[in-house]
């Protein structure tokens, strides 16, 4: 789960890491206020968006004034302008793709006198299974760009949970960052109250782009894009409270609500198999065969009738399916169960596409025969190989 600037920006301020001061608006009228209550004479207005390359954005509809979603402002009236231009309308920047996303919140702070950029992340290390601590200089820009243009720019490592997080691992990012005097002790500070943050609060990812060094020299957080797990938000009440359910993506919302695991992508092919591995394996052979997915779907060992027919709708509510491909291998979960979610959702949203479905496992035979005696108009499959080359010649031609 992610949240926006302005709540990442309160979390820092619990544990102790400097933020500028800001509101919060959804109404271009309390603009003028909000920025009042800042000490100015410099505001930055900046659009809420679940994405990043905000202030490299630009609005789609007219009327949005300059481009980008970060805005510098000279008076609290220009800080209201710049709110009316940007509320409610679409920001498309690299991350949101060219669909774009609706600017329902405005953050208003105060200026800051920038002597230098940083950047400074922690994330979960799959490799190592560790907290890791990723540092370059290059503040400010996509670390993408910086891996892939300067490389020796980033220097990143693993804090390991044994022995914990120690003061020399801020000395080492200080002195990767190129800090020096009061720095150094402010990013020891950093580092340990950054980690913290990351661990209780069960974190994926926490990003400062940009950690500023100001023109007095001190640390400041200018920037915060945070993720968290969502298998541990049950034990966290707060976080979750946090949630902007308009940010996310409609159908992955749906699945949430049925505990299915799905995740939207932009191909042709809708899939709906049981089981991680297997939902992988069906989206490799589908591009294998010249196609492409249009979302993970994992149904799980122990999905009901109920939960397969929300799979399905879910599935035909995305317009860039042009066919289904049904893949269950049996073993906790049945076949005919699987048949019954079908057969049920197809009667209550209709079918505009080819479907194809492989059954194989526990109640196969009262699978099929629930799937052969419905009336639909289903192509059967063999197996995985035998499914993904037909339901790719059925959408492909």
């Amino acid at each position: 789960m992610n949240i926006h600037e302005y709540q990442a920006k309160s979390l820092l301020r619990d544990y102790g890491v400097p933020v500028s001061d800001g509101r919060v608006v959804t109404r271009a009228e309390d603009a003028k206020r909000a920025a009042s209550e800042l000490d100015g004479p410099l505001w930055v207005v900046k659009a809420q968006i679940h994405a990043g390359g905000r202030g490299k954005g630009h609005f789609m509809e007219s009327g949005a004034g300059e481009k980008g979603g970060v805005r510098l402002a000279k008076s609290t009236s220009e800080a209201e302008e710049m709110t009316r231009q940007m509320l409610g309308r679409t920001l498309v920047t690299h991350q949101t793709g060219e669909a774009g996303k609706q600017v329902n919140r405005i953050y208003i702070e105060d200026g800051s006198d920038i002597e230098t950029e940083l950047y400074l992340a922690l994330l979960v290390d799959r490799g190592t299974s560790r907290v890791s601590f990723v540092a370059s200089t290059e503040g400010g820009m996509d670390i993408e760009e910086v891996a892939a243009s300067t490389p020796e720019k980033i220097v990143s490592f693993s804090v390991d949970p044994a022995s914990g997080l120690s003061d020399f691992h801020g000395r080492r990012v200080a002195f990767a960052l190129g800090l020096k005097g009061q720095q150094v002790k402010q990013c020891v500070k950093l580092v340990r109250d950054l980690y913290r943050l990351f661990l209780e609060k069960d974190m994926e990812m926490l990003e400062i782009n940009p950690l500023i060094v100001t023109t007095d020299g001190n640390l400041k957080a200018l920037d915060a894009k945070m993720g968290f797990d969502n298998n541990a938000l049950y034990r966290h009440d707060d976080i979750f409270a946090l949630r902007d359910e308009t940010e996310e993506d409609p159908k992955e919302l749906a699945a949430s609500k049925y505990d299915l695991n799905y995740i939207a992508l932009d191909g042709e092919i809708g899939c709906m198999v049981n089981g991680a591995g297997l939902a992988m394996a069906t989206m490799d052979i589908i591009k294998l065969y010249g196609a492409e997915p249009a979302n993970f779907l994992d149904v799980g060992g122990g999905a009901t009738k109920e939960k397969v027919t929300e799979a399905f709708k879910i599935i035909t509510s995305d317009e860039n399916v042009k066919g289904i491909l049904v893949n269950i291998f049996g073993g906790i979960m049945r076949c005919d169960i699987i048949a019954e979610g079908i057969v049920a959702a197809v009667k209550e949203v209709g079918l505009k596409v080819p479907l194809v479905v492989r059954l194989e496992g526990t109640n196969v035979e009262k699978g099929k025969e629930i799937i052969n005696t419905s009336g639909l108009d289903v192509i059967a499959a063999d197996d995985l190989k035998d499914g993904a080359e037909k339901i790719v010649k059925a959408v492909k031609g």
